[in-house]
């Protein structure tokens, strides 16, 4: 699986020379062990791969007793793992560290020592029980990693070039062409299907059987599920009330989480801490509702008003058509082809915020309900910066149309009120690209250029 983290990594080990250690973090199954292992083949002499999750406490014992004498600690792990280390030109890797916590906090004192290079993978690393009694190292990089893009998707499937030329077009302000843009819309649904999960994605390259895909993505939600009562403590009930209505509350209209229904009522402050446990596990992104579309979106947050998107679509609809526990070729197929009536602007809306997330943006969204006056109602599904800020003109509202009939009242209310914050509008839709009334409509398969 090619992904595009690895030029990150490598642009790590290019500038740190061994003075800072990467810590790649983000949900279980995106591949983090992977390319960590991979990248280790690829650039290094020798290295050593530790999982903690099986290594026994004799291995994890050495970051408790033996940080005063690494020469021995070293030693000890080069003939339990059976591979020489070549000072400057071995690394070592410390797979799922948030089973050892103390490895990660001896970071500092294996960075100063400077022989060896170390990256270290991990989920679910900053909750409570895997950062208690230690001291988080200041030489460490962060580096989130997500499900595959549709652009790694296409690798996947083995095309290369397809991508360029959508680019080339997004750049260029210019349509695909009926038949190009068709073919990047075939691709797109089979993306909308499978999700962005390495090992999903995979099965799919090779089978283009969707039972087998979607047998994979309920082991990966079966394990999701696992963690959530391990990890969770008192909020248990709660993250799994949250994690579990997430389908539904997708599907209504206006896509706002409602606090309601979690349990009378209810209020957002009840239940902050378990949404922010399922942020930090990477098993959602959640949009804030900012209360101003100006620079410096997330200053102006309301802390009342949210919504929950699934991190990975292709999760999203397994967790949707869950009445046999496995989603059928034949109901995937339906999709496919349009012939199945779903809400499909749960699967739009949901594949535009991850394809943002991807491009390292954070999700905001405009609401606004006013029942006296209805030209003061507002629903904008995204906005994000534009990379040249300025004092003016630096925010693009985004709205997101899943029918071929649409109408886009709240972006022409959001227009005519905050012209002087705005730069281009975007309208993302199934169609090809075309630019009307100074608004850009772009095909949904362009989201992750943005």
């Amino acid at each position: 699986m090619r992904r595009k983290v690895y030029n990150e990594i490598l642009k790590w080990k290019e500038q740190s020379n061994g003075k800072t250690a990467l810590l790649i973090e983000g949900a279980r199954r995106v591949g983090k062990s992977y390319i960590a292992e991979e990248f280790a083949k690829e650039n290094y002499k020798s290295y050593i791969l530790i999982d903690f999750y099986k290594a026994p406490n004799e291995i994890k014992e050495l970051f408790d007793n033996y940080l005063d004498n690494l020469d021995y600690l070293f030693t000890y792990i080069s003939q339990y793992y059976e591979t020489k280390l070549y000072e400057r030109e071995s690394l070592i890797i410390f797979d799922e560290i948030q089973f050892c916590p103390k490895a990660r906090g001896a970071i500092k004192h294996l960075v100063a020592d400077g022989r060896y290079d170390f990256i270290e993978t991990g989920s679910l690393i900053s909750i409570k029980k895997n950062v208690q009694d230690i001291l988080i190292p200041s030489e460490e990089v962060n580096l989130k990693m997500v499900p595959m893009d549709f652009e790694e998707f296409l690798w996947a499937m083995g095309n290369d070039t397809l991508m360029d030329y959508i680019k080339t077009c997004y750049n260029e302000k210019r349509p695909m062409g009926q038949t190009l843009h068709r073919k990047a819309m075939d691709y797109f649904k089979e993306y909308l299907i499978v999700g962005g999960m390495p090992q999903a994605v995979q099965e799919y390259s090779i089978s283009r059987d969707f039972e087998k895909v979607d047998f994979i993505k309920r082991t990966i939600l079966k394990l999701y599920r696992s963690d959530i009562k391990k990890y969770t403590g008192d909020l248990n009930l709660k993250v799994e009330k949250i994690f579990d209505l997430i389908p539904s509350q997708l599907q209504k209209h206006e896509k706002k989480f409602n606090i309601s229904l979690l349990s009378e009522n209810s209020r957002y402050r009840n239940y902050e801490d378990a949404f922010f446990w399922l942020e930090d596990a990477d098993l959602v992104n959640i949009a804030y509702n900012t209360t101003e579309p100006n620079i410096g979106l997330g200053q102006m947050i309301s802390n009342n008003s949210l919504k929950c998107y699934m991190f990975d679509t292709g999760l999203l609809l397994s967790m949707t058509f869950n009445e046999k526990n496995i989603v059928s070729n034949a109901i995937y197929k339906k999709i496919l082809f349009d012939d199945l009536s779903f809400n499909e602007g749960m699967i739009m809306e949901n594949i535009v915020s991850q394809m943002l997330v991807s491009n390292k943006r954070k999700l905001y969204f405009f609401s606004r309900n006013n029942r006296e006056d209805s030209k003061e109602t507002l629903e904008i599904d995204f906005l994000i910066s534009s990379n040249e800020i300025t004092n003016k003109h630096n925010i693009i509202p985004i709205e997101v149309k899943s029918s071929k009939r649409f109408t886009h009242s709240s972006l022409d209310k959001l227009i005519n009120r905050y012209k002087n914050y705005l730069d281009t509008p975007i309208v993302i839709y199934q169609k090809d690209l075309k630019i009307e009334n100074n608004i850009l409509f772009i095909p949904i398969y362009m989201s992750e250029l943005l």
